[in-house]
Order: C-alpha cells, then sequence, then structure tokens
C-alpha cells in the first residue's frame, strides 16, 4: 500500500472500524469529509485519515462532542493541539487513579465477602493470620456523654483531614484492646480501622482465635463470651488486641440481625501448653 492508495467508503470503514453510515455522517458535519469523490459520487479517503479517524474516537472516549472536534478541526494549529492533548493527558491520568481506587474497593470487598462464604459460624478456630495494611484511627473519646456514633463521625473527620488523598470508603470496623476483652468490656470500640492496601498501619501478623456469629452492629457480646470460654478450655491466653469486623453486611444482607460477625482476637499459648 502506498501514500496515494484511495479506499472507497467500505474499505476505509472496514480499516477503522466503523461504519458507512458514520463516514457520511462525519462528512456532513465537516469533520471528516473524505479527499476525493469518484465520478459515480462515491466517497475515497486516504491512508493518512486513519489517524485522524482513532483521535475523534480517543477524544469522543474522553467526553468532547462531535461539534467540539469539528471546531478544533477548523481552527487546529500545532500549539493548540499541544496544549489540547496536555489537557486531556491529565484527564486520562485522573480517570486512571479513579478507576484504580475503584479496583482496590471492589477487591476489597470481594476478599471480604469471599472469606466469609464458606465458614461454620458455629465453629472458633486458632490459627496465624498474616499481616495486613489497615488505617487505625485515633483512641476514640467518649467523655461528656459522647457516643460510638460520635466517635465514628470525628474518625471520618480526622481521617479524610489527615489523609488527603486516600479513599475513605473501606468498610470501618472496630478495634478493641486486650485488656477491655479481659475484662469482657465490649460495648464500644477503642478506635476504628478499616481495610486498605496503601494503609502505613498494620494488623500485625499473629495467632488469632476467630469466631462468627449472625447480628447486627456491636452485638456480638455472645460471640466474646464464647470465644473467651473457648481461648481458656484450649490452653490459650489473650495477648494482644480484637478486631471486630462485619463481613457480610449491608452491601449483600437486607437484614440488619443477619449481618455475620467476626471477631479476631490475638492469643498466644499458655505457659505449660505449648508444645516443646
Amino acid at each position: 500500500m502506498t501514500s496515494a492508495k484511495l479506499f472507497s467508503i467500505n474499505e476505509f470503514a472496514k480499516l477503522t472500524r466503523t461504519t458507512n453510515h458514520t463516514l457520511r455522517y462525519y462528512d456532513n458535519i465537516g469533520l471528516l469529509p473524505p479527499v476525493t469523490r469518484g465520478g459515480n459520487n462515491y466517497r475515497y479517503y486516504r491512508s493518512g485519515q486513519i489517524a485522524i479517524i482513532n483521535l475523534i474516537r480517543t477524544f469522543q472516549t474522553l467526553g468532547m462532542t462531535l461539534d467540539d472536534i469539528t471546531k478544533l478541526k477548523i481552527h487546529r494549529t500545532p500549539e493548540l493541539m499541544d496544549e489540547l492533548l496536555t489537557t486531556q493527558i491529565e484527564k486520562v491520568d485522573e480517570k486512571i487513579d479513579e478507576w484504580v481506587h475503584a479496583k482496590k474497593l471492589l477487591c476489597t470487598l470481594k476478599s471480604s465477602i469471599h472469606s466469609a462464604l464458606t465458614v461454620d459460624e458455629e465453629e472458633i478456630t486458632v490459627k496465624f493470620m498474616p499481616a495486613e495494611a489497615i488505617i487505625l484511627g485515633d483512641v476514640n473519646d467518649y467523655s461528656r456523654g459522647k457516643n460510638d456514633y460520635d466517635a465514628l463521625f470525628k474518625f471520618y473527620k480526622v481521617m479524610g483531614e489527615r489523609y488527603i488523598n486516600l479513599s475513605m470508603d473501606y468498610p470501618v470496623w472496630g478495634f478493641f484492646a486486650g485488656d477491655r476483652i479481659k475484662r469482657r468490656d465490649w460495648n464500644w470500640p477503642d478506635r476504628y480501622y478499616f481495610y486498605n492496601p496503601e494503609g502505613h498501619d498494620r494488623r500485625p501478623a499473629a495467632l488469632y482465635a476467630i469466631g462468627y456469629m449472625r447480628g447486627g452492629y456491636g452485638k456480638a457480646g455472645e460471640l466474646y463470651e464464647r470465644m473467651i470460654d473457648y481461648i481458656d478450655k484450649n490452653g490459650f491466653e489473650i495477648c494482644g488486641d480484637a478486631y471486630e469486623e462485619y463481613p457480610l453486611n449491608e452491601i449483600c444482607i437486607p437484614n440488619e440481625n443477619s449481618f455475620l460477625i467476626r471477631v479476631m482476637i490475638t492469643v498466644k499459648q499458655r505457659e505449660g501448653n505449648a508444645k516443646k
């Protein structure tokens, strides 16, 4: 194929993955006229116009209207195109960032749901869990009549100010200091946290007692009781903090009382029970 080669409208439509109808429309609005017409009035295009139609498609994908693209064609200069392309590249970068954040959120939600699909809700297990990136909030303030909703509101406010470029769309869970669990005090969380691949904190790699039950937010008291009993009877002791999560929540369960609660309590083997 040489630069002098001309393509019929049928050939050009196939080359550019478009349609005859679209090419006729582009011609009618002055956006992409053929280079010539044959004696039969058929439209003919040259290979250089392939780059133009590809750019038209790209601009449309980025939200430009055909009217805007047509005006650009009329007034185009190298300087104008350089400026426009710079702007469009910035828009693409912004959109990439949005999609990357969206994918991370969707993967986190999927992982949370998937992790709970096959669990035995009556069984309590002890297993090693690897470290996982989280964002951990400040210690909650329950003074002067403040409650857990006040603390949660403050958590979102402070985290939004502290991590301006960090997504706050992830589900938020409750962190309880181990000493409180030992005292059987699990009314309101000491702190809030959420999983985030870009988190600067860590849920530590450790041995955890893990249990499940059905119920709404803040209704895990019965589960804590069962887990403490299990930990004591099976030669373990609480040696760290507890993490209260709801892997099956309003995202996939319509009835709050049917949410699946997961509690993970950091434990170790009690002295004298460790394997030699």
